[in-house]
């Protein structure tokens, strides 16, 4: 009788491990299908814009007006920027892709400075237009090799995910297809890029640190990657961790450490080798309903910076999407916002734990910055703004313009009928760098750390 119990127990025992694993083996399945699905719709969405650039570009020869010409040439400035994002959302952040991406920066860049100056005043010059007919033979020969690529990728039924394998393992030399494709589209663009990269017309994006090597602190070992995750997570009983270094290619050095405590709480960080700063944060777990307000969240995430050394930081916007809290933080250098030098902090309004933290901006941002005063008065800035915009808000701001460029800027948090505006003038010369309309947001006053 005895037997036979322990028999069923066995039995029941054996299945039910037997459909965890399934359960387990399709939610994996689900994870890595949706991932390939968008490395699939991000890389066709690249070829389809690179043939739009060029048959743009090929327009934009062919005119000579300015009301013609500026649409045109505003059209090439936005693709580029889509293309870009584009390259973003594939996994070549390990492998050497960056002379396309100065490719596309560099023509974003000389079409937007085009674009927006008086063009009948000031008519493309026989240079540019001898510059623009080189972006359009070197734009024609990129897309030709991304067909390619994408010919092979649907013939051969290729998959994106043994691409990121490759990558993370090291084993990109071997033979892979789409590598060896992307290796030859970025080939193409290098003559481009030595050939054109002296001329003041293109070169004047001014690249963000790619790396994090200005920062301070020794190389932090495996086990000291461990202990920060833990530190960082909040993940007090961790039953599992799996740390591994940065695959080969990288610009940087750093630590990916996976955490688990055996009860469906986890969390992902990214973690940099030198001084042992935390890139990202996620945490896995489900959230439960609302408990917390989004002022009560934004407490729990100004501790969290303030306990980790984050300090001189100002609570810049908030958002709530269902029961989570999203709040971006910024440097406040003497009373002046430097948003390269941002911070992203989500909370569960479940229970205030913090489950999301993004410092890449932060990190890479963080310089010593001489802040010039500004030329024009408050009142001057004022000015510029548009007479149906009701100012709630000003301060002087830093920020990157359509250019690249750091500038220095009077920001206006204003309203118009029922929309809120946040709008960025230049303190030097007055131009409207930049107008955002505030969508489901909530700017923070008078909070910072």
């Amino acid at each position: 009788m005895i037997r036979n119990i322990l028999i069923v127990v066995l039995i029941i025992g054996i299945a039910g491990t037997t459909y965890w694993g399934y359960q387990e083996h399709q939610e994996k399945n689900a994870i890595l299908i949706n991932t390939e699905n968008n490395y699939q719709r991000a890389f066709h969405d690249l070829s389809y814009q690179m043939d739009v650039l060029h048959e743009k570009i090929g327009t934009a020869l062919a005119m000579n007006s300015k009301k013609s010409l500026s649409p045109a040439l505003a059209d090439v400035w936005r693709i580029t920027s889509d293309a870009r994002g584009q390259v973003g959302q594939l996994p070549l952040t390990l492998m050497p892709f960056n002379k396309t991406e100065d490719f596309l920066t560099n023509i974003g860049n000389f079409s937007y400075r085009t674009a927006v100056r008086d063009l009948d005043k000031e008519p493309l010059s026989n240079n540019e237009y001898t510059l623009l007919k080189k972006m359009y033979s070197q734009s024609d020969e990129i897309r030709n090799e991304l067909r390619k690529v994408q010919h092979l990728v649907l013939k051969n039924n290729l998959r994106w995910m043994d691409v990121e394998m490759a990558l993370a393992t090291g084993k990109e030399n071997a033979d892979n297809t789409i590598i060896d494709g992307f290796k030859t589209v970025d080939m193409r663009a290098k003559g481009f890029d030595e050939e054109n990269l002296q001329d003041p017309t293109v070169v004047a994006f001014q690249k963000k640190e790619q790396n994090y090597d200005h920062l301070k602190g020794n190389t932090i070992s495996k086990d000291e990657a461990i202990a920060l995750a833990k530190k960082y997570s909040g993940i007090k009983s961790v039953n599992e961790s799996r740390v591994v270094e940065n695959g080969k290619g990288s610009p940087f050095d750093f630590y990916s450490v996976n955490l688990d405590d055996g009860k469906g709480d986890g969390a992902s960080l990214d973690i940099t080798k030198k001084g042992g700063y935390p890139i990202w944060l996620i945490n896995h777990r489900d959230i439960g309903s609302q408990k917390l307000s989004l002022n009560d969240a934004m407490v729990k995430a100004s501790d969290f910076l303030k306990n980790h050394g984050f300090e001189k930081l100002d609570a810049a916007e908030s958002m709530q999407y269902d029961t989570i809290g999203l709040f971006t933080y910024v440097t406040n250098q003497n009373g002046v916002r430097i948003y390269p030098e941002s911070i992203k902090v989500k909370v569960a309004l479940d229970n205030g734990q913090i489950i999301g933290f993004a410092a890449n901006d932060y990190l890479k941002g963080r310089k010593d910055r001489k802040i010039s005063k500004p030329k024009l008065s408050l009142n001057d800035a004022k000015g510029y703004l548009n007479t149906n915009v009701k100012v709630m808000e000003d301060r002087l701001a830093v920020i990157i313009n359509e250019l690249g460029k750091e500038v220095l800027c009077y920001e206006f948090i204003g309203t118009m009928d029922q929309d809120t505006y946040r709008i960025y003038i230049n303190a030097e010369n007055g131009i409207e760098e930049k107008v955002e309309k505030l969508k489901n947001a909530e700017p923070i006053y008078e909070e910072t750390i």
